[in-house]
């Protein structure tokens, strides 16, 4: 019955049907495309140069060293995991039921095993034929018939074979690329590269791992499982926590740390206007605030003010947790331009926020006599070209707005300053974009002397509201100086978190409007703002038509991101000067909102969001003298992630803390999602649990990079090679 098949498989109708695949295992390709399938494949998994492969490394290993005997494997000794058995063929055959599948039975002293192939080829019923003797791999199930292998890898013995002495390594791979080629292909690089070590013993050898050709042959060939503690050994190559394991992330975090380091001196070598300490405004700005500077700010204010004095650009991080004040701390650097005779520029990702900033900046620049200038992308063609004129004549010194601030229509007349705040939702090149404008007035416009200073590239302060891990910070903005705000102002209110389920919905509904019946505000964020056909979400816009209905003596407002920009505004503005009682909204609340009379939030379906944003959200209240609360209102059954996400969120209110979590919850992949555009993403190291290997990286780095330059070339040579993972624009 095979026969037929056979034929029709081969017939000209079925091979334009199903065209054979082009894989390096396809015997009919000629040698030189075959070649060319073989770089494709290696390309797709980022192996461009013979070292890459040295460098691809196993995801995991399988034990071929052992034999166990079919009785044992029936009976449950492999426990779930793949094992190897030996065995003579009884019969093969094809059968139908309930699949077209290919069973073999074979047997041993002390039992009968399966092995069922659902995709095979004709030639392999032959191979299987009665009486051969061969080896299985696979892991044994429990079948109608007894034990069974699906699709197991097998092999037929021709006479005495002797077992592996290391384990078999199974390696990343693409489609078309099998394990034996992809082995054949990697110990072939191990025998033709150099495997010498880049690094002087002194710099790896306190951290207690091996040479590099030690560790790299580790990797490839562990021991097999029946030498003396080989088993302990194996289990921490397999968790990644071997010496060899630990030297390999060490290097690449050392690859890392260089590359980043060299673009961090790099850029200070280049020239920047020296912000002389003046102190006219800023020790004005310093009196008229209703507060004093917390030890943190006047910390992160020191440093800020240290670094734009200096005749190189400032390229710094000021991160805090929600309302720690980071934006007076970013006012008093854009003074500190003003007072230089330069112009400040502040970018925030929406209008909202940076409506907000525009509002705070007016607030404490106007008593100054400083004028701020406010450009989005929703003005008036009037208001817009009032804006630019004020911009290019230098009559405003501060410009506040959104990435309207990149298009080559703004002309500054002499930036000085670039600030961005939630720098991690722009790309590389935008905020590149921004950069460039401290350099387009026309030199020859300018005296000699001037040119040179219009030339200069602006200072740049990049905040971020959503703290950052120390490891993160240490990897991924290796080429930043980082101020952190880790210290709120006194007088905030702690905020009471509450978890919900939905099905006490009344009770939410009767605290908020006892709430707003004594004078406070709440918010009620909603995660979408139309109905969603995937997800079963209650919407912002049905929530504010049920929630109107439901308090027909309160004020209820809607805020989403779909409002026309004019509309939002004045919804903002309505809730803020105390218009609107409850202010149902999506997350374009989530930063930048400061109502401090807004005590209550609820958040609806709170499992659906990500733990910044949860706390992000949360900072919103808690801003005034009263108790707030924030209710997180789930529906459930909850994943096992939101469980840990809203527990994570319930008993921690320290940004940082929360940050440490949600870095653990996602990975640093998920966790950076596209906030870093152009940010390395490390192959084997892991940034939580490799923290000590990431400190000494960083240590290493700046002293070769002092001490032993040469060094640090090759190490990024053997690393990078022609790749570019680790650089950043």
């Amino acid at each position: 019955m095979a026969t037929p098949r056979a034929k029709k498989k081969a017939s000209p109708r079925a091979t334009a049907a199903r065209p054979a695949a082009k894989s390096v295992s396809n015997p009919a390709a000629a040698p030189a495309e075959r070649k060319t399938l073989i770089t494709t494949q290696l390309e797709r998994l980022g192996v461009r140069r013979d070292f890459d492969l040295v460098l691809h490394l196993p995801l995991r290993y399988e034990d071929e060293t052992r034999i166990m005997t079919i009785g044992d494997a029936c009976a449950g000794g492999g426990s779930g995991v793949p094992v190897q058995v030996e065995g003579r063929v009884i019969d093969t055959e094809v059968m139908y039921r309930p699949r077209r599948q290919l069973v073999t039975r074979i047997e041993d002293d002390t039992g009968t095993l399966h092995l069922r192939f659902f995709n095979f080829y004709p030639s392999q019923a032959k191979v299987l034929a009665t009486g051969a003797t061969l080896r299985a791999f696979g892991e044994v199930k429990s079948g109608f018939f007894g034990g069974e292998m699906i699709h197991p890898r097998f092999h037929v013995l021709r006479g005495a074979e002797p077992l592996p002495q290391s384990l078999t390594p199974v390696y990343p791979t693409t489609a078309g690329l099998g394990q034996p080629l992809l082995r054949k292909l990697i110990e072939r690089a191990l025998s033709s590269q150099p495997l010498d070590d880049t690094l002087p013993e002194a710099v790896f050898a306190p951290l207690g791992v091996p040479g590099f050709a030690t560790a790299v042959d580790v990797i490839h060939h562990p021991r097999a499982l029946t030498a003396a503690g080989a088993q302990h050994e194996a289990r921490l190559l397999q968790d990644r926590s071997h010496p060899a394991w630990r030297r390999i992330k060490f290097d690449e975090l050392l690859a890392q740390q260089l590359s980043m380091r060299i673009h961090y001196r790099q850029r200070r070598a280049r020239t920047a206007p020296a912000l002389a300490d003046r102190g006219a405004l800023t020790e004005r700005l310093l009196k008229l605030l209703p507060f004093e500077l917390t030890g943190a700010q006047q910390r992160a204010w020191a440093e800020i003010a240290r670094d734009i004095g200096a005749a190189h650009p400032m390229h710094r991080l000021l991160q805090g947790d929600v309302g720690s004040g980071k934006t007076v701390v970013a006012a008093l650097a854009a003074l500190r331009a003003v007072d230089n005779g330069l112009q400040a520029a502040v970018m925030a990702p929406t209008e909202i926020l940076a409506e907000q900033h525009y509002r705070k900046f007016h607030e404490w620049l106007a008593p100054l006599g400083v004028n701020v200038a406010w450009l989005t992308g929703s003005q008036t063609k009037v208001e817009r070209r009032a804006a630019l004129a004020a911009i290019a004549s230098g009559d405003t010194p501060v410009v506040v707005g959104t990435h309207a601030l990149f298009q080559d229509t703004v002309q500054f007349k002499a930036l000085g300053l670039a600030i961005v705040d939630e720098q991690h939702r722009f790309g590389v090149a935008q905020r590149l974009a921004l950069r460039k404008k401290g350099r387009k007035a026309k030199a020859e416009e300018a005296p000699a002397d001037e040119a040179l200073e219009i030339l200069n590239e602006p200072h740049q302060l990049m905040m971020s509201a959503t703290p950052i891990p120390r490891t993160l910070s240490m990897s991924v903005y290796a080429d930043l100086d980082v101020s952190v705000i880790d210290e709120l102002p006194p007088g905030r209110t702690p905020v009471v978190t509450k978890l919900i389920a939905d099905g006490r919905r009344a009770e939410v509904v009767a605290r908020i409007r006892d709430a707003c019946r004594e004078g406070r505000q709440a918010y009620w964020v909603c995660p979408l703002i139309e109905e969603s056909e995937t997800l079963d979400l209650q919407t912002a816009i049905d929530t504010h038509a049920a929630l109107t209905a439901e308090f027909p003596e309160l004020r209820v407002g809607l805020a989403h991101g779909r409002l026309a920009p004019a509309d939002k505004a004045a919804v903002m503005a309505g809730f803020k000067e105390g218009a609107i009682d409850l202010l149902v909204a999506t997350t374009v609340i989530e930063v930048g909102v400061d109502v401090p009379n807004a005590s209550q939030m609820v958040i609806e379906h709170a499992e659906r969001f990500g733990l910044a944003q949860l706390h992000q959200l949360r900072g919103r209240v808690g801003r005034g003298s009263a108790e707030s609360t924030c209710i997180l209102l789930y529906q459930g059954p909850l994943s096992q992630t939101a469980r840990q996400r809203l527990k994570v969120i319930y008993e921690s209110t320290d940004g940082f803390a929360i940050a440490e979590a949600d870095l653990a919850l996602r990975g640093p992949g998920e966790y950076l999602g596209a906030r870093q555009s152009g940010a390395p993403l490390l192959r084997f190291a892991d940034l939580l649990e490799d923290k000590s290997l990431v400190e000494a990286a960083h240590e290493a780095a700046e002293q070769l990079l002092d001490n032993d330059p040469e060094t640090a070339r090759r190490h990024l040579e053997r690393w990078l090679g022609g790749r570019s993972e680790f650089m950043k624009a």
